[in-house]
């Protein structure tokens, strides 16, 4: 039948004519294909091109996989692709590689009839294998195709089965929609809803993710229920407002889902809504009816079913007027059957103020995020350890053992269900539903396994008490009004999943049970009690509350009002909290920065933390102290695996010594997962913060290997659930601190090279410090002597990058207070004014009593300037990494970094493309624009620079005053036109040789960007030549080159050889550097460890494949024994090819590989 004429068939045409067909034919899968799209209403695979990048929708597409034999890769050819949708493997194809090879028959040698009811043993191994050759070849694909969302396994004519994995990880796909409904059956294909079903996943396969098709109609709920708290809470304790709408969420849930008569909650609040008083009177018997069930409910006049769980122990309802009782009545008129319980989040931060989610660091994670989360750090290890089950089961199989085999499924399904969960900064239980709803579909899979096998069925597993459920989440919480929500969360969430299966009626009663596993408590710090800070007179000492502000009668200011106060408190007898026993370790802790932790916390919470963690580094962040603790019970072995997402500060230099303290340790950690730049939405849709993702787990086998996916492209506005899209781009190999792999940058250690003479800007502490030319002439600038150098030219960040703003700025440095007030009253009254209002709050000592000097006076900037005429500076967070001479004369603010060296070498050297590479790969990236920062430790005190000869030294210098001139002319001649940022906008345009607007055109005109472009690709020249490099060095290789160089520098300067930057400053007794040593690259020699073979079977599996991967190559079964102690070969062969069996291991000849 040609194709034409199926796509004009019924499909009961269509599956008769196929139900003659199938197997006996090699060729029949792409007619298959094309004739099913035709009767699904989708195009059908295009012809393939000789360039195979064009080749996005084709049947045969080749892919290049790790070469059997052992060299860079041979062809392999997927039976069908489609870009973004799928891979699909027909079940009766035959793997064609390169020089017309073919490579082994998946399904040679069976019957070509289906097996009955899809349940014949050797049947469901092998399509489990296709499935495996599927996910393989899925991994083979280029890295910029990313995973697909669906694999596809073909038996033609016969069966069709789907898988989805919508996290782009390809680390968990699943049966979709269910293990239950995964397999189409040929006869299926009737059902209208299938055949949509199949073509959204050919052309609109993300419109299937259920959290996406379920997160509009969810976040218009979770908006009412947020303005309805909001209201409520003006009347109401935070908590009571809680219970009260999680009751209500939970009624109008088990309404629409038929666990209570249809209409029963909406009738109540119909009958309430013309006189609400009334209200409380209809709901709190009813809710005590669902407490404890009742034949016959007065409010409802029907049967109510016994849910009890301690929602509805205290069923007190609260009064609400008609307009609150309408937003009820609109909520649960919404389909709350496909309500996603993760996003319920979005209730609890939208009903936070400002203020308190500052406190608790509470951000609403979406979907999206969660899973790309929650698969590596649970589902994965999960998935790895049913692969081994499955493999010693089908060992036993084999061996007609069956008794062995069902045993072996089951008690990994025992397992499964014992599996606990921990979240220690719980919210409203996001982390811990997903996992659950991935732990279910996981249960599914093995249940269907077991059912295949005779080994019982779901209902059975249930009534022997063994299934997944919300008994194996445990949670911690500090805010009171997220326990409630996270345990409605979990419950709808467990529902859910059992509805959609099975149905209201299969529920055994109680509905709900009461595990009281989410805490309310802080999950870091403990303490006795909590005492008021005393004076030296015995009275509670108190501080401005930092958010109050009033008007000065006399200035018109702004100033703290001092009548706001808070106590300061005392935490007596702090200590280290304990977490609940658990497996696996996930969530989302607090965005509070180190720097921070006082403000928002508190002096007393903040010392007490200090000291009850002292191996922790003083400006480490908050998150981290989760991190530490996660990362400790690995270590000892209480936990198997822990993640996190943090922000992505977590590289920076205090918080980075956390993770790398860990990493070195007698029991070491390694990063199996990591995402170190990520964007972010908070729950209201705004952009938030950018944050990172890792995965600890503890380092055996001395495996370290782990993945890094890096943001390559992002969506410009969150979706509905919140998330901004990205695309990723994977990287393996060993994970350091910094979020990196590659040269190892955070091993880097300071120089004493490039020591003192570094530092930051000053840090006024009060924002009077600063004046126009205007105001400082009226304070007596260029009329009472000496003046001129209080009060001096000031610099920020925006000043160098945009548009300068010509401040001023009193600099008093040096001076008593005595000595302000009688040489400069005017400067001193303005000071006091503006000032010392806003230092009497502050809580550091040092800035109240020297209110009128900067908080942060840079004592050792200013002696490294002492016999400069000038200096280098850059802004800290940048959109480029920019350097440029700045006048003595100008103080620089506290956003700039500054290097004391005039020399104009120096300046063309840190300008170079070499050091700016360093620097953005050492100095991590901040803010909502995703910038580059500037660490003066990691980036400038680590930082190498050549050993130059003197002339170079000249030609690099006359270069890089060249440039800087050419800037500062430029900028001179058009200052209302031209910006430094604006010129290296065009100029990285001009790099990347993209199109230019008609503006960037006037930039590059007026600015003589073609110019700066010489000039820059010149200097980069000149430093590689000095450092003995080619020119056109890839990155990677220039971040190796100067790790290794730091080395070599920091063991010459251990054995007495410094070569300084401004010796005359730095060693002013000493000598000045000796010549270059070369520097190489010390690479340890690699020596195997035997590793031993363990008793378990599937712990052998597990050491056996951890072996394969860390081949890189296919190998003989011998030689992989050779690598345990006490392996025998025989056994490690066995295992091998059962794992080519089930398709988790390839095999040709005598080789085998992953």
């Amino acid at each position: 039948m040609p194709a034409d004429e199926a796509a004009h068939q019924s499909p009961e045409a269509f599956i008769r004519y196929w139900s003659d067909k199938g197997g006996s034919e090699r060729a029949n899968y792409q007619k298959f294909i094309n004739q099913l799209c035709a009767l699904i209403g989708t195009a059908e695979p295009e012809a393939s091109s000789e360039q195979d990048a064009l080749n996005n929708y084709v049947y045969e597409k080749r892919v290049r996989a790790l070469d059997l034999e052992g060299d860079d890769g041979r062809n392999n050819y997927l039976d069908c692709y489609k870009r973004d949708c799928f891979v699909l493997e027909a079940k009766q194809s035959r793997k064609r590689q390169r020089g017309g090879q073919e490579g082994g028959d998946l399904f040679g040698g069976l019957p070509h009839s289906p097996p009955p009811a899809g349940t014949r043993p050797s049947w469901d191994r092998l399509m489990r294998q296709a499935r495996a050759q599927a996910e393989r070849y899925a991994k083979a694909l280029p890295t910029d195709h990313g995973w697909p969302p669906f694999l596809i396994v073909v038996d033609v004519g016969h069966v069709i089965e789907t898988y989805a994995d919508f996290t782009g990880l390809g680390k968990a796909y699943m049966p979709f929609p269910d293990s239950r409904s995964h397999r189409i059956r040929l006869a299926d294909l009737a059902d209208p809803e299938i055949r949509a079903r199949l073509k959204a996943i050919w052309e609109a396969p993300k419109s299937l993710d259920p959290s996406a098709r379920r997160a509009e109609v969810t976040r218009d709920i979770a908006q009412r229920l947020a303005r309805l708290a909001q209201s409520l809470e003006k009347r109401y304790e935070p908590k009571q407002v809680a219970l009260f709408l999680m009751r209500c969420l939970f009624t109008a849930f088990a309404q629409n889902v038929g666990l209570l008569p249809d209409g029963a909650f909406t009738g109540v609040l119909n009958d309430a809504r013309p006189n609400p008083q009334f209200l409380p009177r209809y709901l709190e018997p009813f809710w005590r009816s669902m407490d404890t069930g009742s034949d016959h409910d007065t409010t409802i006049r029907a049967r109510v079913r016994h849910f009890n769980g301690g929602l509805f122990r205290e069923a007190e309802a609260l009064a609400l007027d008609e307009q609150e009782i309408g937003e009820l009545i609109a909520a649960c008129s919404r389909d709350w059957k496909n309500v996603e319980p993760a996003i319920f989040g979005t209730l609890l931060e939208n009903a936070l103020s400002k203020r308190e989610r500052s406190q608790y660091g509470a951000f609403f994670t979406p979907r999206a995020y969660v899973e790309r989360l929650v698969v590596p750090a649970v589902i994965e290890p999960l998935m790895a350890e049913w692969r081994n089950a499955q493999v010693i089961a089908e060992t036993a199989r084999q061996k007609n053992d069956h008794a062995q085999a069902i045993k072996q499924i089951k008690d990994f399904h025992q397992k499964l269900c014992s599996v606990k969960i921990l979240d220690p900064a719980c919210g409203s239980g996001n982390f811990l539903y997903v996992a659950l709803e991935k732990m279910k579909a996981l249960e599914g899979e093995v249940i269907a396994t077991l059912e295949e096998i005779g080994g019982g069925t779901q209902a059975n597993l249930d009534l022997a008490g063994h299934t997944v459920g919300p008994h194996q989440l445990l949670g911690l919480e500090k805010n009171p009004r997220a326990v409630p929500i996270a345990e409605l969360v979990i419950w709808i969430g467990h529902l859910q999943c059992h509805l959609r299966q099975r149905g209201p009626e299969s529920l055994s009663e109680p509905i709900l049970h009461s595990y009281d596993n989410i805490r309310q408590c802080d999950a870091v710090l403990t303490w006795d009690r909590v005492e008021p800070m005393l004076d030296e007179a015995g009275q509670p000492r108190v501080k401005w509350d930092g958010v109050s502000w009033k008007t000065d009668p006399f200035t018109g200011q702004e100033v703290p009002d001092e009548s706001r106060t808070v106590p300061l408190q005392r935490h007596i007898g702090a200590k280290p909290a304990d977490w609940p026993q658990a497996d696996y370790i996930v969530g989302n802790p607090p965005f509070i920065a180190g720097k921070d932790l006082r403000a928002e916390l508190g002096d007393g919470y903040a010392e007490a933390l200090r000291k009850a963690y002292p191996q922790m580094p003083g400006g480490a962040d908050f998150v981290t102290y989760w991190w530490d603790k996660a990362a400790e019970l690995v270590r000892k072995g209480a936990a198997k695996r822990f993640g996190f997402i943090t922000t992505n500060s977590i590289t920076q230099t205090f918080s980075r010594r956390v993770i790398q303290r860990h990493l070195d340790a007698n029991t070491p950690l390694y990063l199996t997962f990591a995402v170190p730049d990520h964007p972010w939405a908070d729950g209201q849709g705004a952009a938030a913060v950018r944050v990172a993702m890792t995965v600890g787990a503890l380092v055996e086998h001395d495996e370290r290997t782990g993945l890094l996916k890096t943001v390559v492209r992002e969506g410009t506005s969150p979706d509905n659930d919140g998330a901004v899209s990205v695309e990723l781009k994977p990287f393996t190999g060993i994970v350091r601190s910094d979020l990196t792999v590659g040269a190892d940058i955070a091993s880097a250690k300071p120089l004493a090279s490039n020591g003192k003479i570094s530092s930051r800007g000053v840090s006024l502490h009060g924002a009077g410090f600063l004046v126009t030319p205007a105001q400082a002439r009226a304070l007596g600038l260029g009329r009472i002597a000496g003046l001129e150098e209080r009060i001096r030219e000031y610099r920020n960040g925006r000043d160098l990058t945009g548009r300068s703003r010509a401040l001023m700025v009193i600099d008093l440095f040096g001076m008593t207070e005595a000595e302000v007030r009688q040489k400069y009253p005017d400067v001193y009254q303005w000071l006091l004014d503006r000032v010392k209002p806003e230092r009497d709050s502050n809580s550091r000592q040092s800035y109240r009593e020297n209110w009128w000097i900067f908080g942060e006076p840079r004592k050792e900037m200013r002696r490294a300037l002492c016999g400069q005429f000038r200096y280098i500076s850059t802004v800290e967070t940048a959109k480029h990494r920019l350097f440029q001479f700045l006048e003595k004369i100008i103080l620089p603010d506290n956003m700039l970094v500054n290097i004391a060296i005039g020399e104009e070498y120096a300046l063309g050297v840190l300008s170079s493309k070499i050091h700016v590479k360093w620097s953005l790969a050492a100095g991590g990236w901040l803010g909502v624009g995703n910038d580059p920062r500037y660490n003066k430790t990691r980036c400038f005190d680590t930082f190498p620079f050549p050993n130059a000869t003197p002339h170079q030294k000249r030609v690099i210098g006359r270069l890089a005053e060249e440039l800087d001139a050419h800037r500062k002319r430029v900028l001179a001649e058009h200052p209302d036109q031209l910006t430094l940022t604006e010129l290296y906008n065009v100029l990285e345009k001009g790099r990347s040789r993209e199109e230019l607007t008609a503006r960037e055109m006037e930039i590059y005109q007026l600015g003589q960007v073609g110019v700066m472009l010489d000039l820059h690709s010149r200097i980069d020249h000149a430093v590689a030549d000095a450092y003995g490099w080619p020119a056109d060095l890839e990155d990677a290789r220039i971040l190796e080159n100067l790790v290794a160089l730091n080395a070599e520098r920091h063991r010459e300067e251990r054995d007495g050889l410094v070569r300084w930057l401004r010796p005359d400053y730095q060693n002013p007794k000493g000598q000045g550097a000796a010549v270059q040593i070369a520097a190489t690259l010390d690479i340890a020699a690699d020596t195997a460890k035997r590793i031993v073979w363990p008793k378990a079977p599937t712990e052998q599996v597990h050491s056996l494949m951890a072996a394969l991967n860390r081949c890189g190559r296919a190998v003989e079964a011998e030689s992989l024994a050779r690598q345990f102690k006490g392996a025998r070969s025989p056994r490690v062969k066995e295992l091998l090819d059962i794992l080519v069996s089930v398709g988790h291991a390839r095999q040709i000849n005598n080789l085998y590989a992953p």
